[in-house]
């Protein structure tokens, strides 16, 4: 049933007054041996994530309704707490013959190109620098530790691109930074099959990282909000720290 805006409104407050609220550790000081890259990665998510939010100053950018899944303590624990329709997509792309993999994503511009440009429009029109313009390759060091990394990954039907994502690893936090999908192949549930992929990534390669996010919440239109829950990113109030005391 359709919601009237007054509806809409009143519904987004109630979510609001009943957000948890989660203090997210970036683990700053472990980029230490790292390359400087990562520090200046951290930092400029910790200044981005407390500015003052562009419409709402009084309130800081990533401090309400950010789309956080709070990891359970092992991936099947993970696999078993997402809904059963997400699990259901996921064994749609494995048995349609996709897999999901860590991707190269210097070797593979064209290929993400093509992914860019299979359709005009997604939660909105595409950008025309991705429908006409060409991929850059990124200049990211490797990372010299678990703790802080850029990783990206792909899935792929036999050696076929048709899915990418980008993801920033700072301590607690996995946020997913960029994912799109080939318009051709996006119903036989590769996205799914890109965010199961991801928080297996993460439970082997990650161990500091206790929240997976997607965006924000309030901010995206009614079918992503319910996608985004069927993976369990809930709306939070997050508190970001540089540092804190670690409890690992």
């Amino acid at each position: 049933m359709l919601r009237t805006r007054g509806e809409a409104v009143r519904a987004d407050l109630a979510e609001l007054a009943r957000m948890p609220v989660l203090t997210v550790n970036l683990m700053l000081k472990r980029t230490v041996d790292n390359d400087p890259f990562y520090a200046d990665c951290t930092q400029r998510w910790y200044a981005d994530a407390t500015r003052p939010h562009p419409k709402f100053p009084l309130i800081r950018s990533k401090a309400w309704g950010c789309a956080l899944c709070v990891l359970p303590r092992t991936h099947e624990e993970y696999f078993m707490y997402i809904e059963a329709s997400a699990r259901r997509n996921f064994k749609k792309a494995q048995k349609a013959g996709y897999r999901f993999a860590p991707l190269d994503f210097n070797a593979n511009l064209e290929a993400v190109a093509e992914i860019r440009q299979s359709t005009p429009e997604r939660q909105g029109v595409m950008p025309e620098s991705y429908l006409r313009g060409e991929v850059e390759a990124h200049q990211n060091p490797k990372s010299r530790n678990a703790y802080h990394d850029y990783p990206y990954f792909g899935v792929f039907l036999k050696d076929k691109l048709v899915a990418y994502s980008s993801c920033f690893i700072s301590g607690e936090l996995c946020s997913l930074q960029h994912i799109l999908g080939h318009a051709n192949f996006q119903s036989d549930g590769i996205v799914p099959m890109m965010l199961i992929g991801i928080a297996e990534q993460v439970y082997k390669r990650y161990p500091a990282v206790r929240y997976f996010m997607y965006g924000t919440y309030f901010g995206a239109a009614p079918p992503m909000r319910r996608f985004k829950k069927k993976f369990r990113f809930y709306p939070h109030r997050v508190i970001w720290r540089l540092d804190a005391r670690e409890t690992l």
